[in-house]
């Protein structure tokens, strides 16, 4: 009975990650008041490999917009994710970039975003700027 509680727990801390995860992404896509389908399909995509279930999908990202369009600082998600594991983390940078690339390009308030999350998440900055060649290099050779 009490490994049930500890499973709902688990469960809901879980999701309240995923959502803080989806709003951070929505938000980087929304950065350049472009937010697009192609960025929509990174979001859940990044979401699924994060362990959500793809019969929630639209679900949480339906409640991240709501939260992000209430939100006005990112302090507010990434104090929710930045104790998650290294490799989460990465995989949501990864995602960020993708998001901002998704265009071909960064702007710079999308650099400067990267610039502050990267601090934020207590991600070095190599490790950052590695991913960032790394979606770089796969978008061009998509292009190519």
């Amino acid at each position: 009975m009490f490994n049930l509680f500890k499973k709902d727990e688990s469960e809901k801390k879980n999701n309240l990650s995923l959502i803080a995860v989806a709003s951070l992404l929505i938000h980087s896509a929304k950065i350049d008041e472009n937010f697009t389908d192609k960025e929509r399909e990174i979001i859940k995509s990044a979401l699924i490999e994060m362990g959500a279930e793809v019969e929630k999908i639209d679900e949480i990202i339906e409640e991240s917009e709501k939260i992000e369009k209430d939100s006005n600082q990112i302090l507010h998600f990434t104090k929710k994710i930045k104790n998650i594991n290294e490799d989460k983390k990465k995989l949501i940078i990864e995602a960020l970039w993708n998001i901002i690339y998704s265009d071909q390009s960064a702007d710079m308030y999308e650099t400067n975003l990267m610039r502050r999350l990267s601090g934020l998440l207590y991600l070095d900055n190599k490790v950052v700027g590695d991913i960032k060649e790394k979606v770089i290099k796969k978008n061009n050779d998509i292009s190519s």
